[in-house]
């Protein structure tokens, strides 16, 4: 969601800070600011809009210092206005600050600094924190010691209900910069004599080679020569300091236009990653090095609870296939967001699965913690090393996807697939499958890259029938089975970089009501793949040619009935059922991209939309 960065240090701090922002775009953001230290004198620069509207600012107005904080808004509260950009600034200039969360009690805060004679310039609720900073270090006089600032931000800090990661400078402290963080990430990158502060890692590549990942309630403090770190007591904390793996070529777009286009061609070998050393040939299993959790613990495990959001619930409902059909387990997948905040009965041996591709996530990430606070056992699927979810779990197994910047998650989804598979395989051997049946198993998932580069080649052939249908305002997606969360997860992508209204439905579901939708201006896309359900999938695709709606079928099997009956076809690879998701998924990415690419939407950057969802 929104991101922060922050410098103190020998150099410029504008154009570091302006550099690490635009690393920072894929995020989503809809205004941008930074504030500097130039000894005592602080320059406040922000604009509404895209981060090249901030920079044209700087180059008319220049914000001189080695010391300086930057953000990217993604609004909560307050339109996306330049008053409501970040920074905000407290008191009588008395600081700047940047602020990534939502404060729940901003209102009541509000109010009460008002009455205190505190004025306000915006609507948001970053405004606030700063407005309070002010008047608890004004209490104290306003005095010069660095520890009577960070106490009046823990006491500030302390009186916010909600999710913080905030950065701020004073020029009543020149060359420092104050950070803190409650649920939502923020790490202190070290350089050559300077030290860097950010809400995502990513920003500081070519930065900073090491680097420490605050946790909840700790406040730092970083100036040109030193760093510190504490809890809101002000209690010193000794933290690991772990090393940044950076590869500049996985940040760089390459051949393609979008980040979008290259990550949809990356999957071949981003899924090559995630099994690299967990195919366990000897044993017709899979192996895992971080799942934490005593080997007789997991085989007692006698249900799963599947958990996480958007594309990442979309895989937990493979998932739930998945591991029915292979380890024979009852598997629920739940919404983190409403998860979070039921209260059901959990039974003895049940294992907790988030999924996750930022490791951010705030409902997943309070689904994690009131799992834990139960006393039940939590894994992770996760893509960001480092990252919340990932340190706060029980143990995990990482995606290995590389970088995502493209909002729309792409790859993510087929790592998740693929990783569900290798755990419903590891949790299957323990149960009932024979060695034959897991060598089966692993002979598919080896066999998957090389169908899912046959798949890539029908990129063309995606781009003409987007040409033919890129002008409708309805899409239907149907399928069965595995297919069915791919009909979920294609609307969804759809929906995100094109702003064309689609659903996604179990194609028997469709006479239940969905088939008062079907014109001939709605294209209906059924996903098809031979077996049991391969007759009901054709009887509902012609249900819909019988009222007079187009069909493109993506199939794995194409037979004269289907070549007669759709309108468009995009033949995949024929995989074993359970494999099929992940490559029928590919032409409907690529769909929905040539589709949003001929309505002029920005692929990359949706609108409203933000990679990583940091708040409720």
């Amino acid at each position: 969601m929104c991101g922060i960065v922050g410098y103190t240090g020998f150099r410029e701090a504008e154009p570091i800070l302006i550099t690490a922002l635009n690393r920072l775009e894929y995020r989503g953001y809809d205004s941008a600011g930074m504030a500097t230290l130039s000894g005592r004198t602080l320059h406040l620069r922000k604009k509404a809009g895209k981060i090249a509207n901030l920079a044209r600012l700087l180059k008319e107005k220049p914000a001189a210092g080695t010391t300086g904080i930057s953000h990217t808004r993604w609004a909560t509260h307050g339109a996306a206005t330049d008053r409501n950009a970040h920074p905000h600034l407290g008191g009588n200039c008395a600081l700047a600050l940047v602020h990534n969360g939502v404060i729940e009690n901003y209102s009541i805060l509000r109010s009460n600094l008002e009455m205190a004679g505190f004025q306000f310039s915006s609507d948001t609720d970053t405004e606030v924190l700063a407005q309070l900073i002010a008047f608890h270090w004004e209490k104290k006089g306003r005095g010069l010691d660095l520890r009577d600032f960070v106490l009046a931000i823990s006491q500030s800090l302390s009186q916010v209900k909600g999710t913080f990661g905030i950065a701020a400078v004073s020029p009543h402290f020149p060359g420092a910069v104050f950070g803190a963080r409650l649920g939502s990430p923020l790490v202190l990158g070290f350089g050559e004599k300077e030290f860097f502060l950010a809400s995502d890692a990513m920003a500081l590549a070519g930065l900073a080679k090491k680097a420490i990942f605050l946790e909840d309630h700790q406040i730092c403090v970083l100036t040109p020569d030193s760093w510190s770190l504490q809890d809101m007591d002000q209690s010193a904390i000794d933290p690991a300091i772990e090393t940044l793996d950076f590869q500049n070529a996985e940040y760089d777009r390459g051949r393609f236009d979008h980040y979008m286009l290259k990550e949809i061609y990356e999957q071949p070998e981003a899924l090559e990653n995630a099994l690299r050393g967990r195919l366990n040939d000897k044993d017709s299993t899979a192996r895992f090095g971080g799942l934490n959790l005593p080997l007789q613990q997991l085989r007692k495990t006698e249900r799963i609870i599947l958990t996480g959001c958007g594309t990442s619930y979309h895989a937990g409902l493979v998932g739930e296939y998945l591991f029915e059909e292979l380890a024979r387990m009852p598997v629920e997948v739940e919404y983190a967001s409403e998860f979070r905040y039921r209260n059901p009965p959990i039974e003895q041996n049940t294992l907790v699965i988030a999924l996750t591709q930022s490791g951010e996530t705030a409902d997943t990430l309070a689904a994690l913690r009131e799992t834990k606070l139960k006393g039940v056992p939590v894994l992770s699927l996760c893509n960001v090393v480092g990252s919340s979810i990932a340190r706060e779990a029980d143990g995990g197994v990482y995606l290995h996807a590389g970088p995502e910047i493209g909002v729309a998650s792409t790859k993510a989804f087929s790592n998740q697939v693929a990783v569900l598979s290798l755990l419903a395989l590891f949790f299957g051997r323990m149960r009932h499958l024979s060695p034959h049946q897991g060598a089966q198993i692993l002979e598919g998932l080896k066999s998957l890259p090389d169908a899912m580069r046959k798949t890539l080649e029908c990129e063309e052939q995606a781009r003409d029938i987007a040409s033919n249908y890129h002008q409708a305002r309805n899409f239907l997606y149907m399928g069965r089975q595995y297919l069915y969360p791919v009909a979920l997860e294609a609307a969804l992508k759809l929906k995100e970089i094109s702003y064309i209204h689609a659903e996604g439905y179990p194609a028997a579901e469709m006479k239940h009501g969905p088939i008062a939708l079907v014109d001939s201006e709605t294209p209906s896309v059924f996903l098809i793949s031979p077996g049991p359900m391969y007759d009901k999938v054709m009887s509902n695709l012609e249900e819909v040619k019988a009222r007079g709606g187009p069909v493109i079928a993506v199939a794995s099997h194409v037979d004269p009935a289907l070549r007669a009956k759709a309108d468009e076809i995009i033949e995949v690879p024929r995989l074993p059922e359970w494999l099929q998701p992940v490559v029928s998924n590919i032409p409907l990415q690529l769909l929905a991209y040539h589709i949003a690419l001929m309505r002029g939407c920005d692929v990359d950057k949706p609108r409203n939309l933000a990679k990583s969802v940091t708040v409720e």
